[in-house]
């Protein structure tokens, strides 16, 4: 029975957000509390919800500081270099820019940090992605499924659990795991070069300076990478609207982080803010502390030494307080969801009736099984759920039938391109908020794409014979 209402509650989540009947906040607060009550255990709805709120208490102050951290060091003006170089890389061509989005997301990736990748990510690409009208869940949708895949490094998470959970080296999951990895990637790159082709058909493709410049009569170069070409011209290649001109106030604000003349620009202090982030991130890497520890001091050391007057201080928090606001908001109300999910046991019956629910005859192909197994399941539950919980048993399975435990550990992240578009990973609410893409959106576009990279990964890992 917990079994048939923990997949109907999951259901019900989904198809109310992506038809967009409720909001993802309210959703994730109301339908939990009803299944609550449905499986007969209301009255402990509130010792579900403190065990919850408890356990990502940690994971939502990291987020709401990182982004009051990234938001002055966007200020201050950080990333401008970032963006005009891929402006200039890019070309304003369509096609370059969602590549260049997965490649940037695979680079920031490196750190290990999810909503740190996608914080850097769309503060580079938005004004660009707002300037041009491209498709804003194609940005979406390619960040979260590159990051995805590169959240298999070893400090990422899941390799660190599945070698925890099974006892075994992270070094002997992952390293042989490499080529399957690389071909996941090179999978993504390839559905972002298919996607951008697309965005310049529909499009047309623009002039760099088209992508910098207002309406002709105005002619303010918003990102001061100005300089002389043609304006206002359309390529060939396209037959959809080019129209660039902002509507009212709005592209003010959209594309502020590129004006050159904005008062919170701190040019003097641009290297201790590159050394400042390039040490933040080094020692979240080398877990020197608790990654919100790191960014409380992180925030509190940029804010003290960029704006030293206390109301510029407040300016700057003031500025950035929806994002913290609507991140951290979703991610407590995520815990009502995980914790009902988690207290009335759901979760294990979920998993117990998906491994016995494997035939017999499948024992031999229990890594192929535990891959196929860890799209839904990493989907559907946290990764700490699956890879404790679920792992274990399905290597145990596999064991009866001379299935070693590295090919189920290397095969269980497989999913991970999957995941990073759950509705219980809090970075997926930073990417579509920073990004103002709507959840459901996002989950309809990238699902699809997602579950064939990780697939593409599983594929590859039985081809190079690691699963």
């Amino acid at each position: 029975m917990l079994t048939i209402l923990g997949f109907a509650m999951i259901a019900t989540f989904l198809v109310l957000i992506m038809t967009k009947k409720m909001s993802p906040i309210a959703a994730l607060v109301l339908i939990p509390a009803l299944f609550c009550v449905a499986v007969g255990q209301g009255a402990k709805l509130g010792d579900y919800v403190i065990d919850g709120v408890g356990n990502l208490a940690p994971t939502a102050a990291m987020l709401m500081f990182a982004i009051v951290y990234f938001g002055v060091m966007i200020d201050v003006g950080l990333f401008d270099p970032i963006v005009r170089g891929i402006l200039r890389f890019c070309k304003a061509d369509p096609m370059r820019i969602v590549v260049g989005t997965a490649v940037l997301a695979a680079i920031v990736s490196l750190d290990g940090d999810g909503s740190t990748t996608f914080m850097i990510t769309v503060s580079a690409m938005y004004p660009l992605y707002k300037r041009l009208k491209m498709s804003l869940v194609v940005m979406t949708g390619v960040a979260a499924t590159a990051n995805g895949v590169m959240n298999t490094l070893p400090w990422g998470g899941p390799t660190a659990r599945a070698a925890t959970a099974l006892k075994l080296d992270a070094s002997e999951i992952f390293i042989p795991m490499i080529p399957a990895l690389a071909v996941g990637l090179l999978a993504v790159f390839l559905l972002s070069y298919v996607l951008g082709l697309r965005e310049r058909r529909r499009l047309g493709m623009l002039t760099l300076d088209e992508a910098l410049v207002r309406e002709p009569e105005q002619e303010t170069v918003l990102a001061g990478a100005g300089g002389g070409g043609d304006r206002l011209r359309k390529g060939s290649g396209g037959s959809g609207p080019a129209d660039l001109t902002q509507d009212g106030d709005e592209g003010e604000d959209d594309f502020k982080g590129l004006d050159p003349d904005r008062s919170t620009l701190r040019p003097r202090l641009y290297w201790f803010n590159a050394g400042l982030t390039v040490a933040l991130l080094t020692a979240m890497i080398m877990q020197l502390m608790p990654i919100p520890v790191l960014f409380l001091l992180g925030a509190a050391l940029a804010l003290t030494v960029n704006f030293p007057h206390m109301p510029d201080q407040r300016a700057r928090i003031a500025a950035h307080a929806d994002n913290v606001l609507n991140v951290s908001g979703m991610v407590f109300a995520a815990a009502v969801f995980t914790g009902v999910l988690t207290g009335t046991g759901m979760v294990e019956n979920m998993a117990d009736s998906v491994v016995s629910a494997v035939p017999d005859a499948m024992g031999p192909h229990m890594a192929i099984v535990t891959g196929l197994l860890s799209l839904p399941l990493t989907y559907f539950m946290s990764n700490d759920g699956f890879y404790f919980g679920v792992v274990p048993v399905l290597a145990e399975a596999g064991a009866a039938h001379g299935v070693s435990p590295l090919e189920i550990a290397r095969a269980s992240l497989a999913g991970q391109a999957l995941h990073m578009s759950s509705p219980l990973v809090p970075a997926v609410y930073v990417l579509v908020g920073m990004a103002k893409v709507e959840f459901g959106d996002h989950t309809r576009f990238t699902v699809k794409w997602a579950v064939l990279t990780s697939l593409v990964v599983l594929g590859a890992g039985i081809l190079f014979g690691t699963i």
